[in-house]
């Protein structure tokens, strides 16, 4: 393995890592993908199952978990719906951040039309706003935990 794609796969790491908390790319995916690269290259198969799984295993809590959490905040899967669509929306009119700021104003804007209430509507948005900090959470453990894995095998090489 030459060391200038060993540096490349390393940016590309880095570049997902930081796609996981600033919403641009699809982080995880990178990261698992640049580290598969290398494992495929390198005939680590170990590695190769190993962030695969963390990978998996991470894309099915990003889910599960907030979506247990929205369930049970009382949070209608109107609103988030509503919160997607603005989320998507808002990445194109403010890059960056829109996607952020585009779902907490879906959600917002869906539970004040169906409560009345700007009170009512705002424990809603706070609960939506929690899981998506926990599932970014959960997204940047898992490219952690691949990176680390990657490291790992670095060192070991």
């Amino acid at each position: 393995m030459t060391t200038t794609l060993t540096v490349l796969l390393a940016v590309c790491v880095v570049i997902g890592l930081l796609g996981i908390v600033i919403p641009v790319l699809p982080g995880l995916l990178l990261v698992w993908g640049a580290v598969l690269v290398w494992a495929v290259v390198t005939q680590t198969w170990w590695l190769a199952v190993l962030v695969t799984v963390l990978y998996a295993v991470g894309l099915a809590l990003q889910y599960v978990l907030p979506g247990r959490r929205l369930r049970t905040g009382g949070v209608p899967t109107r609103s988030l719906a509503a919160g997607v669509l603005v989320a998507v929306v808002g990445f194109f009119v403010i890059p960056v951040v829109g996607a952020v700021a585009g779902f907490v104003l879906g959600v917002f804007l869906s539970e004040l039309q169906r409560l009345s209430s700007t009170g009512a509507a705002w424990p809603s948005t706070v609960h939506a706003l929690k899981a998506v900090g926990l599932s970014m959470l959960i997204e940047l453990t898992a490219g952690l935990l691949i990176s680390a894995s990657w490291a790992a095998a670095l060192i070991w090489a």
